[in-house]
């Protein structure tokens, strides 16, 4: 049977979903076509949109700081207004599991190497760790988690002149475990709330869990712990600890696994579940049909069969490097692999990377340049097709890892995107 909508997005993290939602916000039929596991559960869970113009001082407001931007840069082609777009279209998706919506400032947010992030919007769970906040914190680690150490992270809050006292303490997690245990057993220990034993009882890991970070609390009024408070219970979770400690208590970002980040993938899933999107999960997209400058399919590799999706407008939202949307090879070959995008780069890999390790990395910024479209362009500057656009880390033109603002260029450039694709299917339609 032909498959046949009126938009098709490829690519199924945080751009392709809000590409998608923003495209099915009327009456277009839309697809979302993904492969692998969304990148989101690497991630932090924060949205940043814009925390540094340079290396040195944080971004206070992000839409005051986009008119320093160059023109070339994904925000000035998109415009303010498109920031704001993907921003809202976010919220309308969360909910009330996220929180920042309320202000254009930056939130600053501790993370586990105890550094202070500038965000836009971020989880509920993490709302009680604010480094603007007055309350004195105490942090808490585990013995059982090699990467994560309270102590530092509470010696450099306090580096950092944060306007409270902030101390922080290594526990044992409940329960027996292995050295280097994985964060998901102790995160589904708490979901289940399984019983443990406890200073010679047995009870609640929750309860357990407070037990152990009570006789530390002093005269801290919030506790902040790793990121792994729960998966499907999370709020669960949070609300008995604060009942047994009677304090408030916060997550802070960490490494992967992410469960801030895979709880975002999850609320994403459920929005393009609720609104109506068809789902082709697992397969990739391997070619394309085109007449002329027009695309006519993508062609999806279903178990060895070759399946051709046909649709109106197309948006490619395969992610940068990390997701694989963008490839390299050893003989100086940068590409996209599903459309063969132009993506500029020098021929000489030993121009991809400076000589500094936290310098201004050229292959940072690789990837389709776009015009206020969205439309990828060729070598010369024009549209590479009509009806194909790009959405998130695809995207280049700027290193968004220095300047903290992958995901808001992500939300940004799928409003966009969605809002153009949907827009001129309908205008196709009604002409035919």
């Amino acid at each position: 049977m032909a498959i046949r909508e009126d938009v098709i997005v490829i690519g199924g993290g945080l751009a392709g979903s809000m590409a998608a939602l923003e495209a099915a916000d009327g009456d277009a039929s839309v697809r979302l076509i993904t492969h692998k596991k969304s990148t989101l559960r690497h991630a932090s869970g924060l949205i940043d949109v814009l925390g540094y113009l340079d290396e040195e001082e944080p971004v206070a407001d992000p839409f005051a700081a986009i008119s320093e931007l160059p023109d070339d840069h994904p925000y000035s082609i998109a415009g303010a207004a498109a920031v704001r777009d993907g921003l809202a279209r976010f919220d309308e998706a969360v909910g009330d599991t996220y929180q920042g919506d309320h202000t254009d400032s930056n939130a600053l947010l501790p993370t586990f190497g105890g550094a202070i992030k500038p965000t836009a919007r971020y989880p509920d769970a993490a709302a009680a760790g604010l480094a603007s906040d007055s309350r004195d914190m105490l942090v808490v680690g585990f013995e059982e988690l090699t990467e994560y150490n309270a102590g530092m992270l509470a010696d450099h809050l306090d580096a950092a002149d944060v306007p409270f006292d902030v101390d922080g303490v290594e526990l044992n997690f409940p329960g027996e475990y292995a050295n280097d245990s994985r964060v998901t057993r102790f995160a589904k220990r708490l979901d289940a709330n399984e019983d443990v034993d406890h200073d010679g009882r047995t009870m609640g890991a929750r309860q357990a869990l407070a037990a152990s970070v009570e006789p530390h609390l002093g005269d801290a009024e919030r506790v902040g712990f790793p990121a792994f408070l729960g998966d499907d219970h999370a709020a669960d979770v949070r609300a008995d600890l604060e009942r047994e400690l009677g304090v408030d208590v916060f997550e802070i970002p960490m490494g992967p696994p992410s469960f801030p980040g895979m709880r975002l993938a999850d609320r994403l899933k459920a929005a393009v579940d609720d609104a109506g999107i068809h789902i082709s999960a697992g397969n990739p997209v391997i070619d394309y049909e085109a007449d002329g400058d027009e695309i006519e399919a993508v062609i999806v590799d279903s178990k060895g069969r070759e399946v051709p999706h046909h649709a109106e407008e197309f948006i490619l939202a395969t992610g940068g490097l990390v997701g694989k949307g963008i490839d390299s090879d050893r003989d100086g070959t940068v590409k996209e692999p599903v459309f063969d995008c132009h993506i500029p780069h020098s021929d000489d890999r030993y121009d991809w990377f400076d000589e500094e390790a936290f310098g201004n990395q050229p292959f940072a910024h690789f990837g389709v340049r776009i015009d206020e479209g969205m439309r990828p362009l060729d070598a010369d500057g024009s549209p590479e097709f009509s009806n194909l656009r790009a959405a998130g880390g695809v995207v280049g033109g700027t290193d968004p890892v220095a300047e903290k603002s992958q995901s808001g260029i992500s939300l940004t450039t799928a409003a966009v995107a969605g809002q153009r694709a949907r827009e001129r299917a309908a205008k196709r339609e009604v002409s035919q």
